[in-house]
């Protein structure tokens, strides 16, 4: 069983409306984990942690994810 590390950003993980600015690499791993159902397109908090980790190298997007 996979156990997520949110303790510091439950509040701002939670809803999909809220920017929860700046999170580390092992957050937004976390995020992308809560928000697997969601939508770059539609959700803040997945928007910012695939940003989040496509800056730190640890996600390279496909050419169709760049259009």
């Amino acid at each position: 069983m996979m156990r997520l590390n949110l303790s510091t950003q439950i509040p701002t993980l939670l809803d999909c409306g809220d920017d929860p600015g700046d999170m580390s690499a092992e957050q937004a791993h976390s995020a992308m984990q809560l928000h697997l159902d969601c939508t770059v397109d539609m959700c803040r908090v997945r928007r910012r942690a695939r940003a989040t980790l496509v800056d730190s190298g640890r996600c390279v997007l496909d050419n169709r994810a760049l259009q």
